[in-house]
């Protein structure tokens, strides 16, 4: 099988500024040898924000524009968003495929620290996609603490974690990801974000790509993290030692 190529922003978000920040991101992303997708923090247009009627994507100005980037660069894209609907707001990862169909999953796990709570509402499903021949488990930053939720039962083979995940806490970040690589014998990809937000928190990206032994296999150059991934080496590594198989079966209620 073909491998992977996958493509992360460590975006310096500006606050609320959502067509700034699709400038910068459209000329960030490589005009040749693109990935096969394309990665974008938490919250990308707006940063990681509670002032949730001034930020959220209520008439898809944030999906078409993901959409367009998908369509016109023959890429998939994906990142989170604050959206509105049905009169709730939700922090949205938003999965586009190359051909403009649209995954989303609802981040599950609000961070309630920040009052993420007492804004968003929180999802109800597990999201796994397949798209060119991968299963990929969509999850948002501080669901990356709760291993049950995101339990390896579906046999899928990667992991994308978008976060906006403080400098100050950096490290349960970088052992959580390695952690939730080996326990579900899953590619990991985890893409944060630099710079300073408008609640003067910093941030540092530290995004990783792990294999499911819990080795690095990413590059990171200029805040963009690139990491190709190979499909058969995880399928004979799955193989060779069969964890999975030993898991205790249970049952989640969400």
């Amino acid at each position: 099988m073909k491998n992977l190529k996958i493509l992360g922003l460590q975006h310096d978000i500006q606050w609320k500024n959502k067509v700034k920040n699709f400038e910068i991101i459209e000329n960030l992303l490589p005009k040749e040898d693109k990935p096969d997708i394309f990665l974008l923090p938490e919250m990308f247009a707006t940063g990681f924000c509670m002032d949730i009627e001034e930020i959220a994507d209520q008439n898809d100005e944030v999906l078409s524009w993901m959409t367009s980037l998908a369509v016109d660069n023959n890429i998939a894209v994906g990142g989170s968003v604050a959206v509105k609907e049905n009169g709730k707001f939700y922090n949205r990862f938003y999965f586009i495929e190359k051909n403009g169909t649209v995954h989303h999953y609802n981040k599950r796990h609000l961070f309630s620290y920040a009052k993420e709570d007492q804004f968003y509402t929180p999802g109800t499903e597990k999201v796994v996609i397949e798209y060119i021949g991968w299963k990929i488990c969509l999850q948002v930053c501080y669901d990356l603490r709760f291993p049950v939720f995101v339990r390896n039962t579906e046999n899928y083979d990667l992991i994308l974690n978008v976060a906006s995940w403080p400098s100050t806490r950096i490290d349960a970040w970088d052992t959580l990801l390695k952690a939730r690589a080996i326990e579900n014998q899953s590619y990991v990809f985890g893409l944060n974000r630099v710079g300073n937000d408008g609640n003067k928190l910093e941030y540092n990206g530290s995004s990783h790509c792990f294999f499911a032994d819990g080795s690095e296999i990413a590059l990171l150059k200029d805040n963009l993290i690139y990491a190709e991934l190979n499909k058969d080496l995880l399928t004979e590594f799955r193989g060779k030692f069969p964890f999975l198989a030993d898991q205790d079966i249970f049952s989640l209620s969400v």
